[in-house]
Parts: C-alpha cells; structure tokens; sequence
C-alpha cells in the first residue's frame, strides 16, 4: 500500500519545519530591523526576506533536486575530505558555538532575567539554562517523536500566541510607518537588511535540517528518494511562506513602534515594549511563554540534527551521545563564553555563508552539469577566496591585515583595504558574487570541453 501525503500530514511537517526555522534571532532581529529601517521599511523588508526565506526555501529545493539527505550528500561532488569539513564547520558554529547557546540566552531574557535581582543573574541564568536544555534532551533523545512534539504541540501554541499580538496591532496600530531611517539604512538598506537576514542563521540552519526533514518523512513510511525530495519541497515552501508572512509583520511592529517608543538597544528590547504597549503588566510573561517555545523547537532542531548528521558519518559514536555532546558544549558556551563567541559570530558567518550560498546555487543547476565535479570545485575555488576575506575583514583581528581588508580603528572608523577598493559589491559583504559567478563560468566550460571530447569518439565511431 502506498502511503499518501494527505492535508493533515503536510501541514505537520510544514508545522515541524516552521518550529525548527522560526527561532530566537527570527523573533528578534525583525522588530529591530523595522525600527532600523523606518520608512525604508519596504526595501529592508525585500532585503530581509530574500536571505532569511528564499534562500533557505533554495536550499530546501536544493537538497530535494539533487536528493540529498543533508549537508554531507550536497557536499560529496566537492569530494568527502571537504563534505565532513563543512558538516562540522556548519554544525559546531550553528551548536555549540552560536545559534544553540543563543536560544537558552534569549529564552532567559525574554523571562526570568526581568523579575530577577541584578547580583543573582549569573546563578539565575546557569539553573534556566539547565533547566533548558534538560527539556532539549528529553525531547530530542526521543528522535521517532520529534515532529510530534515540535509539529504537532509546540509550534502551534507559538504561531497561536503570535497570531494574537498581530490581531491587536492590525486593530489597533501603534502608529505610522513615516520615521527616519538609521543612517546604514537609509542609502543601503536593501544590502544592510540583506546581510542582517544573515543573523537568523537560516540559509545554513535549512542545510542543516534536511536529514530531521527526511527522518521524519520517512517515519510517516514514505521511503523513495523522488517522493521524499518532492514532499521536502512541498512542506519546505508551506513552511517558509508563513514565516515571510511573520517576518513582514514583525518589521511593520518594530516601524510603527517608533511612535511610541525611541530606537531600542537590540529587537529584545523592543519586542518586550510592544508586548507591554499592548498587554500592560500581563505582556512580560506573555513574551516570557512565546519567546521560550519558539526557541525551545529551535534547540530540539539544532541539537537532534546535529546527533543525526555526526551519528551518520561516524556511526560508532550514538545518537544520543552525540546529543549530550552538543547539549553540553551549548550549556557551557551559554553561560561561560557567550560574550566571545559572539565577538566571533560575524566573521564565522560572513565566511560560511557565501560557501553555503554557492553549495545551494550548485544544487539547483547540478541538471546542467550532470553534478559534476569539475564545476562544483572551480566555483567552490573562487567563492572561497572572498569568502576567507569576509571573515577577516569582520574579524577582531582585522587591523592586522588592514591595507588588503578593511577594518575600525581605534575610534570605530572604517578603513577599506584593496579588498573592498577592487572587487565589485566587496564592500557591502557582496564581494564573493563576482569571483564565482567566474568560477562557474570557467568550470562549466571545462565540463563541456570535457563532455565534447568524450562525445566525439563515439559520434566518430556510429558514422
């Protein structure tokens, strides 16, 4: 008997995937990028969207046209020496090192932290913490049961919640959209938006995800590679769609706040306005509840995903004890080394990203190339050398290579290097674009060189 992709079981994988997305920083980041942008709102918002959804909605389709069940199948044309070295540079800087140890952090400052005395905050955060991520192992440890707890329980409560903050802001709106914009977003707040998106993670976490998408389609017994490619898509689009809808949401929130309240500090800060403004005492454990869940589905996703890709390509090690490893490591950076790992967040991030990004393109057009090896690595060639330069340049140690990369001196001015001078887009975060679009070009003309000369013998031989 063949199973059937009915309503109900497409929106619980969609329900799954949205919960797994929709995190600490896709709460955040939004309100504050509306406040930010102002009445730029609308080239911000297209910015935004187009690196915090289209392309990890890319990398979903990506995973499915080349039938890939996670990082490391997308990777392997590179060869398997490079598939295991991005499976483990994605997941430790999306585990342990960044996104993880985020979403205990942000679910302490949306709760506890505003009803708890400023000397007991360090002890505070360490019991919430451990408290956290004990929830993240009892519910991540039962892996046949994660799109249960995430699909069917928690991520609805939170689009629930979500959905009455929006319902009082259409009804009742705080104000209008006419703010002055910040000086980076109001001559560039398309490319300033777009490298924001990149906080959220998602174009990497959606790499990341793809083999809990597929376990978990294959545990409703769908089991070909075509149907669960095409299932992926389906429910990956679904997914995305309704987080784009929350995202333009949350930037009208975070731009008509400004009538009411002055730029805030960071998108925490103005969430916890809003839901104030409209909910008075009551609104503190309100976003105390929503903020939680929604960052709770996160850590189960990034903690089992991260089990399951190290379990598959080192099998010897279990899934539940590559669990605890990436529970542990996240607890620890969480508490004792969030202020450095975040110092290097950026830079990680401007290095991963444009690698992933070519990965993803490569994917999508593999039917032109017939996957072959020869374009995937002179692209990768290409995108890598900016790639290296990014993350130098947003660096702490950038000062040390100032003449080639840019850099803030002492007095937080920016210097550009020959890096941004020369290549185009370089000095918006863009400079990786042009190298391998070249990259590309050269590669797929090496393959069809390549694929003539293979095809010509045979051609002689039939004549």
């Amino acid at each position: 008997m063949t199973t059937k992709l009915d309503i109900k079981k497409t929106l619980l994988l969609a329900s799954l995937i949205f919960g797994m997305f929709f995190g600490a920083g896709n709460l955040i980041f939004p309100v504050h990028l509306g406040q930010l942008a102002g009445l730029n709102w609308g080239p911000a918002t297209i910015g935004f969207l187009l690196s915090a959804t289209v392309i990890p909605l890319m990398a979903l389709i990506s995973l499915s046209q080349t039938r890939a069940s996670g990082i490391y199948d997308l990777a392997k044309p590179l060869g398997r020496g490079f598939a295991i070295f991005f499976l483990i540079a994605v997941h430790v800087s999306l585990g342990p090192m960044i996104a993880t140890p985020r979403t205990a952090t942000v679910a302490y400052s949306l709760s506890f932290a505003n009803w708890i005395p400023s000397s007991w905050q360090s002890i505070a955060q360490l019991i919430f913490s451990a408290i956290f991520f004990g929830i993240v192992y009892f519910l991540g440890s039962r892996e046949q049961n994660l799109t249960k707890y995430i699909g069917q329980y928690l991520n609805p409560i939170f689009v629930i919640l979500l959905v009455l903050i929006f319902l009082l802001a259409i009804f009742n709106p705080m104000g209008t959209l006419n703010h002055t914009a910040e000086a980076a977003y109001q001559t560039k707040a398309f490319s300033s938006s777009f490298i924001e998106g990149y906080n959220t993670l998602d174009a990497i976490a959606a790499l990341a995800f793809g083999i809990t998408i597929v376990r978990a389609i294959e545990a409703m017994g769908f089991s070909g590679r075509r149907q669960i490619a095409q299932i992926t898509a389906k429910t990956g689009f679904i997914a995305i769609s309704g987080i784009a809808i929350v995202y333009i949401g949350l930037i009208l929130l975070g731009a008509t706040s400004l009538s009411h309240f002055k730029l805030s500090e960071n998108g925490t800060t103005a969430l916890m306005q809003i839901t104030n403004h409209y909910l008075g005492s009551f609104g503190g454990a309100f976003l105390a509840v929503m903020g939680t869940i929604a960052v709770l589905t996160t850590a189960i996703g990034l903690t089992a995903s991260f089990a399951q890709d190290f379990h598959r390509i080192f099998p010897k090690i279990s899934y539940k004890k590559w669990l605890i490893l990436t529970i542990g490591l996240s607890f620890m950076a969480a508490n004792f080394g969030l202020d450095n790992i975040i110092a290097w967040a950026v830079p990680i991030l401007m290095f991963l990203y444009p690698i992933a990004i070519t990965l993803i393109l490569l994917g999508l057009l593999s039917p032109l190339f017939n996957n072959a090896s020869v374009v995937y690595l002179s692209t990768m060639i290409f995108a890598m050398i900016p790639a290296i330069m990014d993350g130098i340049a947003n660096s702490p140690f950038a000062g040390l290579f100032k003449g080639l990369v840019g850099y803030h001196d002492a007095k937080g001015v920016l210097h550009f290097g020959a890096y941004q001078n020369l290549l185009p887009f370089a000095d918006m975060g863009f400079g990786w674009i042009t190298p391998t679009i070249l990259g590309f070009l050269i590669g797929f003309t090496l393959y069809k060189i390549k694929l003539n000369h293979i095809l010509k013998p045979v051609s002689d031989t039939m004549q």
